[in-house]
């Protein structure tokens, strides 16, 4: 069993898309989840990168109160006894 935010993360990345540019790099997004975007070198790098900012992005939200999308049926915004509810 994943924990709420791993599963969320990896729920996350499943709905990421991935473009070459013409300089040979990546970009990455994750485009139900506004402003996570992420650059690379190689493709390996740009999936490195979407996954720390998409870290970032969720507790940037989560700290300033921001509602978050429900992934997977994973919604980050409900706190049950100090602990995220997954349902």
């Amino acid at each position: 069993m994943a924990f709420p935010l791993t599963a969320y993360i990896e729920a996350a990345l499943e709905l990421a898309c991935y473009d070459k540019l013409e300089d040979g790099s990546f970009a990455g997004e994750i485009p139900k989840l506004k402003g996570v975007a992420a650059f690379g070198q190689s493709l390996r790098e740009c999936e490195s990168e979407l996954r720390s900012t998409l870290e970032d992005w969720i507790l940037v939200g989560l700290r300033l109160g921001h509602k978050l999308p429900v992934l997977a049926g994973i919604d980050l915004n409900k706190i049950h006894h100090g602990r995220v509810a997954t349902t």
